[in-house]
């Protein structure tokens, strides 16, 4: 299952920076420049979501922000983008949505690794997850839940969304960033 999710991660990667003409920026450049630039950043996608696979099943803890400890929402995203791609994001949800280096999307633009808000608590941006493809994302949940995929198409949380935000991984591919 992680082998296929990473295919498919990198896949819609590739079709993000086409989209985006990064691809046509970087034909600019020698082949071997490009081939590196493309797998780097279709890597740090691909790795953002696979860790966050890998935490699959640990517990909730309203603050967490380990494995140790466990996570809550947006302890278990800052947790993965710090590691993943060395973003640090800030603790909250709401303020990860308000981070100005982070970039709005619709739900229509998704792509792997991006951030997917809801509201689960009567307020705006209250519950954040990462968006892992096909209409599903990965999130730790609430008390007495664990670190688990859903659906985002089902009514609860098709209902609740407010938002994505997507980090600028070419960036953070580029060496000396």
């Amino acid at each position: 299952m992680m082998g296929a999710a990473g295919v498919a991660a990198g896949d819609s990667v590739s079709r993000f920076l086409q989209q985006r003409g990064i691809v046509a920026q970087a034909q600019a450049q020698t082949q071997a420049e490009n081939a590196g630039l493309l797998n780097q950043v279709r890597d740090k996608a691909s790795d953002l979501v696979m860790s966050a696979m890998n935490f699959l099943g640990v517990p909730y803890r309203r603050g967490g922000n380990s494995v140790s400890n466990g996570f809550d929402c947006s302890g278990f995203t800052r947790h993965i983008f710090e590691r993943s791609v060395g973003l640090v994001l800030p603790r909250r949800a709401d303020e990860q949505a308000k981070l100005s280096s982070l970039v709005a999307i619709s739900k229509d633009e998704l792509k792997p690794g991006d951030l997917v808000f809801f509201n689960t608590m009567r307020a705006t941006f209250s519950h954040v997850g990462i968006y892992v493809g096909e209409g599903k994302f990965i999130h730790s949940p609430r008390v007495g839940g664990a670190v688990r995929v859903e659906d985002m198409r089902e009514a609860y949380w098709a209902k609740r969304f407010t938002g994505a935000r997507r980090a600028d991984l070419a960036a953070q591919a580029t060496p000396g960033t």
